[in-house]
């Protein structure tokens, strides 16, 4: 699937792209109380560029300029702007 194909509530998608920024990593408390690390990162592929949320380790998988195939994701929207997201069922996967 390509990033330009992305739309607002799907789900199952596999796309692959590479990473060209990641924002500062920021602590948020979880609805269960407990705390976790989130950042956004930027993913192309050369179609278009959407965000993706990383979460814990998902952040120390990859780096700027990484190239990765994400799987089994899905896409919401979050203040008007579309995202992706790897979620509990899905995989983040450096292939470069």
């Amino acid at each position: 699937m390509k990033v330009s194909e992305l739309r607002d509530g799907m789900r199952r998608v596999d796309v692959e792209g590479e990473i060209t920024e990641i924002s500062d990593t920021r602590e948020v408390t979880l609805r269960t109380g407990g705390k976790a690390r989130v950042a956004d990162a930027m993913l192309n592929d050369g179609t278009g560029s959407i965000k993706v949320s990383l979460w814990d380790d998902q952040i120390d998988q990859v780096k700027v300029g990484s190239r990765v195939k994400i799987a089994n994701g899905y896409t919401n929207s979050y203040r008007g702007e579309v995202r992706l997201n790897v979620g509990r069922y899905g995989t983040i996967e450096v292939t470069e």
